[in-house]
Formats: C-alpha cells, structure tokens, sequence
C-alpha cells in the first residue's frame, strides 16, 4: 500500500515539473532575443507562447529568428564584424552636431543693436 502511494506521488511530481520545464523552455527564444537587444522581443515572447499550443512546432523558427539579429551588426551577417554604413554615418552626424555645439559656444554673439 506504501508503495502505490509514493509510485503516485512520484508520478504527480514528474508531471507537475515536465509542465514547468515545458514552460520554462518555450521562453528561451525570448530570453535570447532580450540578451541581443532584439527589436521584436515582444512578438517572439508571444510566439512562444503561441508555440506551447502548437505543442512546439514553431519553436525551431522562434530560435532561429532570435539568433538572426545582432545589436552590432543588425540583421545582416557579415564575417568582418564593420558596422553597418547606416550605423557609422549616424555616429559621424553625432559628432558633428557635438562639434557644432562645440564651436558656437566658443564664437562670442554679436550683440543687436537698438536705435
């Protein structure tokens, strides 16, 4: 009789922590998206949940399009790691706008003159 009881209850704890593991791996793709700082973090959290009702079948893809972009090289793959032409004249307008700022600073304003 002792052993029908603890057969259950191994039986009860199996299921309730293979229910908590399949829950906690669907958010994978989400935990991943949100380490590269992926602008569609929000739709791949919400496909994952889609996916636990597909009993997983979109998950692969969930994986493969967190892994796809990357914060310094956006979604292009390129081996040499440059950033994007996009990126880089981006931070050169920064620079000028700082140097801009700069340089007014230092030229005195003429005064208006009133009559």
């Amino acid at each position: 009789m002792f052993l029908d009881y603890f057969a259950l209850g191994v039986l009860v704890f199996v299921v309730v922590t293979l229910f908590y593991a399949v829950i906690a791996i669907h958010d994978i793709p989400h935990l991943m998206a949100k380490a590269r700082n992926h602008p569609h973090q929000d739709a791949i959290h919400v496909a994952g949940w889609v996916s636990l009702f597909t009993l997983h079948a979109i998950w692969p893809f969930l994986f493969i399009w967190a892994t796809l972009y990357r914060e310094d090289r956006g979604w292009g793959i390129r081996q040499d790691g440059k950033l994007s032409a996009e990126v880089e004249a981006n931070a050169e307008i920064a620079r000028l706008h700082a140097r801009i700022a700069e340089l007014e600073a230092q030229t005195p304003q003429p005064e208006k003159e009133t009559a």
